[in-house]
């Protein structure tokens, strides 16, 4: 845990996405008190104005404030994608921990059963069913990618226990009589935890891209607001074209620096496990530094000569 903790990817990787859930916490009240005003708030005096006065990252072309709506949109997107992660590790954890440890014919139907759901196209499903319904909110659109987006998590961690599965530690206790249930949650799972702590924050990132693209393409419905909705909202009301670029670009910015801090938490843990990897990278640095020291050393004779 401490050299999780002091690996200066992961811990980058941390910062920013806890600054996200700060703000995704906090973010309604930060508007309502700091700036005075809502997302939804209606200036008619000031028409897709640009930055500045009492619009900081101006207003769309309703007349909306855009950083209300990009704070309290943090809260949207973000729980789309916590929601759609645990849905679809929970769902990978159940099949892929319980077919790699079980075997047998359980293995072989939740292996066949996870092929199928890999082999759907699962972006235009969601746009099916989703234009089936009538009001999809944010936790119909975070159900509808968990329950899509879980077999490629599930294969991974199936292939995890049947590796720990044969490990001698878990053959002993099934000798000396210890029940599955217990081999399961004591034994194979705390040696999973890196694992589905990765898959987590991929599943999160997912999620957060998978909801920015269903909105873009007009699926949705009721007053919340999220980074998709933005970005959805600028396209529809003509603020790329004009282009508003304080309406569509923040928010896509912050798609980009989430997916940026759960990749450097994962590149981390990694690192931390692969010593390959961690070594890889030092002699990397130290290839650039020695490098960098040589092109130093080769350039000061002629600025001494200058």
């Amino acid at each position: 845990m401490r050299q999780f903790l002091t690996h200066g990817k992961v811990r980058v990787g941390l910062a920013v996405f806890g600054v996200f859930l700060l703000i995704a916490l906090i973010g309604p009240w930060l508007v309502s008190t700091a700036l005075g005003t809502d997302p939804h708030r209606i200036d008619y005096d000031a028409l897709g104005a640009s930055p500045g006065g009492d619009h900081l990252l101006g207003t769309t072309t309703s007349g909306q404030d855009v950083l209300a709506q990009l704070i309290t949109g943090c809260r949207g997107s973000v729980v789309v994608g916590l929601l759609s992660g645990v849905i679809a590790v929970g769902v990978a954890a159940l099949v892929g921990v319980s077919g790699g440890f079980l075997g047998g014919r359980t293995d072989q139907g939740l292996t066949a059963i996870t092929n199928i759901f890999a082999t759907l196209p699962s972006f235009p499903l969601m746009l099916i069913v989703a234009g089936y319904m009538t009001n999809v909110g944010s936790v119909a659109i975070a159900l509808l990618i968990g329950l899509f987006e879980w077999p490629a998590c599930a294969r991974y961690l199936r292939a995890q226990t049947l590796s720990l599965r044969g490990r001698d530690f878990v053959q002993a206790l099934r000798m000396v009589g210890e029940s599955r249930r217990r081999l399961v949650f004591v034994e194979i799972m705390p040696h999973l935890t890196g694992v589905l702590s990765s898959l987590f924050l991929r599943a999160v990132v997912t999620g957060v891209f998978a909801e920015a693209g269903l909105r873009f393409l007009g699926i949705g419905g009721g007053d919340g607001v999220t980074w998709g909705t933005m970005i959805a909202n600028a396209q529809q009301q003509e603020g790329v074209v004009r282009g508003l670029w304080w309406w569509f670009a923040p928010p896509g910015l912050f798609i980009a620096l989430l997916g940026t801090a759960t990749a450097l938490v994962n590149f981390g843990l990694d690192e931390i496990g692969n010593p390959v990897l961690r070594h890889s990278s030092r002699a990397s640095i130290r290839r650039a530094r020695a490098h960098l020291a040589a092109r130093r050393n080769r350039t000061a004779p002629a600025e001494v000569a200058s």
